[in-house]
């Protein structure tokens, strides 16, 4: 179709030539005739005038039109029409997902890689040096959009090929069943390393931001904040106009024990202070503004974390939540929110121990012992409570048992929700090797984006308590192997190092911000 309407732009002053020729051939007297003559020259003029109404325009048509189509100019427009990316103009922001036969990945449709159709070897080095003078005249929006673009194109040839590739030697490679699209994963996660960076707003004072807690239930907050702000992490940016994401760093576990006064708890305390921060810096810098918070997020343990959003939640509809209490009936939404594991972390550790009790050594079908918090606890209890001695659950373990100890000595650790959806023992299971049962309503599971959680851990509501037995025995020993297995297998993306490494759960946070940075495309 463009090619039709370059070849019109050259006809159309051609027809209007062949028209002014047709008037002059008709109209001027070039000889003076008279009587008999001048009737028979009239009427050779009218049966000869379509023949040379045609052949000379078409042959004055041809002589000049194919030079032009055949020019060099013309191929080197139609090659500079393909390096203009295809996503850096759009006029708002969007969230897509893109479902693949085996993985609900989060990438937009119809992306280039580059923009740069791919070449000969003989034009390779040309179509580099347009793509460098193409690049140094893009702003930082299209050139962050052009790399987002790449990253996109990567991880789709890796789902259609099904293949794994890296320009480095990797030390883990995600492969199996407990990955919705291991290659997806596995390209993406290059990706993110090799383009993924953030920006961490300096404004604020501690203890309310740059800080968090480091240890207990809510240390997820302390370790991401300190690993982002440390100023050693690979993915911290050096400007914020190279950021891809923006990172909200206060600590809301923070602002609940600095400003809470029990037993009067004030709501709308903690979305006031996030909501000014957001206007100050939005109001400070353009960031917020151009994307409306779109790659903006905040990382937050707390059970009152989802109330940020509670006050103006047209201002956050589209600002990135990573919540532990990631319930989807109190306004969680999986594909723009992230949730993230809860864990205990004792202090001068980095988490619970790593058990290796192989599954012929675990003599326990179930184990659980915890406080009586919330609605799910107090109904297993009514039903399990030291009441069964292969389901073997307790408000208060034994003096003569060790916590640890039995959880690796069982094959199903129940991991029931307690005040909110989200529970520690859902990291202490899988760090024991030990399959979890989780007891639950409402909650999206952490970092179900890539991982596949029916094939390593059993779901089941609250009203399913009094059948816990039943369930867990109708597991076959075959499958019941396969899954504790694939435990095992997950262990590195709930483990917490520092430095953060590849794949461990610091690294699965950053890539569930990054997937959801990859469904935005701003405006240039």
């Amino acid at each position: 179709m463009n090619q039709n309407k370059k070849t019109y732009r050259y006809l159309v002053p051609f027809y209007a030539l062949c028209l002014y020729h047709n008037h002059i051939y008709r109209s001027y007297p070039f000889t003076k005739v008279s009587g008999e003559e001048d009737r028979k020259s009239e009427e050779a003029m009218a049966t000869s005038s379509p023949t040379r109404f045609v052949i000379f325009p078409a042959i004055l048509f041809l002589i000049v039109l194919i030079p032009l189509y055949l020019s060099p100019i013309n191929r080197n427009q139609n090659i500079l029409r393909h390096l203009l990316p295809t996503d850096s103009n759009l006029s708002e922001t969007t969230h897509q997902t893109l479902q693949t036969s085996s993985s609900p990945s989060l990438l937009p449709k119809n992306d280039s890689a580059d923009g740069v159709p791919s070449t000969s070897t003989d034009g390779a080095s040309a179509t580099n040096e347009i793509r460098k003078r193409f690049r140094e005249k893009m702003s930082h929006v299209e050139r962050i959009e052009e790399g987002l673009a790449r990253a996109r194109e990567a991880i789709r040839r890796a789902i259609q090929r099904r293949n794994y590739s890296s320009e480095k030697e990797e030390t883990f490679i995600p492969r199996g069943d407990v990955y919705r699209n291991p290659y997806a994963f596995h390209q993406s996660h290059i990706e993110m390393e090799k383009r993924f960076k953030i920006w961490a707003y300096r404004e604020g004072d501690q203890p309310l931001m740059h800080d968090g807690p480091s240890n207990d239930i809510y240390a997820i907050e302390g370790q991401f904040m300190d690993e982002i702000e440390s100023g050693k992490s690979q993915f911290l940016a050096r400007h914020p106009d190279e950021a891809n994401a923006f990172y909200i760093p206060m600590s809301l576990t923070r602002v609940v024990h600095f400003i809470y006064e029990p037993p009067h708890y004030h709501g709308k305390w903690i979305p006031r202070l996030v909501t000014d921060y957001i206007n100050f810096v939005a109001d400070k810098y353009p960031y917020w503004n151009r994307s409306k918070g779109a790659d903006h997020f905040l990382v937050s343990c707390h059970d009152w974390a989802p109330d940020v959003s509670a006050l103006k939640p047209d201002l956050y509809k589209h600002f990135i939540r990573a919540l532990c209490n990631a319930n989807t009936s109190e306004r969680f939404h999986p594909i723009r929110d992230i949730s993230i594991p809860e864990i205990n972390i004792p202090r001068g550790k980095l988490g619970p121990p790593h058990l290796d009790q192989p599954p012929n050594k675990r003599p326990i079908l179930a184990f659980f012992a915890g406080g009586a918090h919330g609605y799910v606890r107090s109904v297993l209890f009514k039903y399990w409570k030291e009441k069964d001695d292969e389901v073997q659950v307790f408000e208060r373990l034994p003096r003569n048992r060790n916590y640890s100890k039995s959880m690796g000595d069982s094959k199903f650790c129940l991991c029931p929700s307690g005040y909110e959806v989200a529970s520690p023992r859902i990291v202490e299971a899988i760090a024991a090797g030990c399959v979890p049962m989780i007891i639950c309503d409402h909650y999206s599971l952490p970092f179900s984006d890539v991982l596949d959680w029916s094939k390593f851990s059993i779901y089941i509501t609250s009203d399913k308590i009094p059948e816990i037995k039943k369930i867990l025995k109708a597991v076959p020993t075959e499958t019941y192997l396969e899954m504790q297995k694939r435990v095992k297998q997950v262990q590195r993306h709930f483990a917490i190092n520092r430095p953060a490494r590849p794949y461990d759960m610091l690294h699965m946070i950053l890539h569930s911000v990054w997937l959801r940075r990859l469904n935005v495309r701003l405006p240039s």
